[in-house]
């Protein structure tokens, strides 16, 4: 079978797609035909050798959450069976043609749910929903401010802010086009997140009060500028820290406005707290089937092609989800 590794870091160009034995089930997981992986920012992370939350042994296939059919289970695995259409979530190993999964990662998907669509429904889709909903306590009446609103967690939290009942949602992005495109998703407004005075145009579209809700996936600078644009009591949650640089941050500052920063791991979540975590799952699921949440592909690549999958999320041209199909 085919899959995508890289045995050093580096550059997108290290990706290299190698052909390797199909391996087989152990105790209590599953066998997955993968039809459609997601390809995420933080693969973009391990692949650079930028610090991330676990280590990266090399050599290592990228990928975190597919979506296939299950296609053989080892033993004691009991609540699927061989052909169903399945998500599974890994720390490694999604870029393949087919992937082994723990069984308690591997979830049965409503028949004929789009694939494409559910292998981008956790690191996206649960970590913006989780941090809106159960981080933030975004709730009726509050202002949410969405960095990188346009990019696949970003298009996720504008809709799900939306849903928590936000009254007033402000995306950041880097271009004109990139902030229609989040206008477009129910942002009520756009502002240029890279301008070192955008804090303050958050202020002016809230009549001076700043933000209910901040998100902070690029840190350095910018975490200082959301403790700026945030109002009192509001919660900053910061999920990633893109510009690799270090913030400096000094608690004391929190006290007069009675604000609370908080941390946000996808992975983490699923391992200490599974069930919530599957909750928000399904929550998700439900939200797609009903209408009431869109899911944007922007590109879709075969496994030869990741590393232009890896440069299009790198460059930050990408709008909504890339995702690779391993059999094309």
């Amino acid at each position: 079978m085919k899959q995508v590794q890289f045995s050093e870091t580096g550059g997108a160009d290290v990706l290299k797609v190698v052909e390797v034995v199909r391996p087989e089930p152990g105790p209590g997981q599953v066998l997955i035909r993968v039809e459609s992986a997601s390809v995420n920012f933080a693969d973009v992370v391990r692949r650079r050798g930028d610090p991330y939350p676990v280590a990266t042994p090399l050599p290592a296939v990228p990928g975190s959450e597919v979506a296939g059919y299950v296609e053989a289970l080892g033993a004691g695995v009991e609540n699927l069976v061989v052909g169903d259409a399945v998500f599974g979530i890994t720390d490694l190993g999604g870029y393949s043609q087919y992937l082994v999964a723990e069984a308690h990662g591997t979830f049965k998907l409503p028949e004929g749910f789009d694939l494409d669509i559910a292998c981008t429904l956790v690191v996206a889709g649960v970590t913006a929903y989780q941090m809106l909903a159960e981080v933030a306590r975004v709730g009726a009446g509050d202002t949410v401010f969405i960095p990188g609103a346009a990019g696949g967690v970003g298009n996720y939290a504008v809709q799900i802010a939306r849903i928590l009942g936000a009254k007033r949602i402000i995306a950041g992005a880097g271009s004109e086009d990139r902030r229609r495109q989040a206008l477009a998703s129910g942002a009520d407004h756009a502002v240029d997140y890279g301008l070192a005075t955008w804090p303050d145009e958050v202020k002016r579209l809230t009549d001076g009060k700043g933000a209910d809700v901040v998100l902070d996936m690029i840190g350095g600078t910018f975490f200082g500028q959301g403790l700026d644009a945030l109002a009192p009591f509001g919660r900053l949650v910061v999920y990633g820290n893109v510009s690799g640089e270090l913030a400096n941050f000094a608690p004391v500052r929190l006290i007069g406005g009675g604000q609370s920063v908080a941390g946000y791991y996808v992975g983490q979540w699923f391992a200490a707290r599974p069930v919530e975590s599957k909750r928000a799952f399904d929550t998700l699921v439900s939200l797609v089937q009903a209408g009431r949440l869109k899911v944007d592909i922007s590109e879709k690549f075969p496994l030869e092609r990741a590393a232009d999958a890896h440069r299009l999320i790198e460059q930050r041209h990408a709008v909504g989800k890339v995702i690779l199909k391993p059999w094309a």
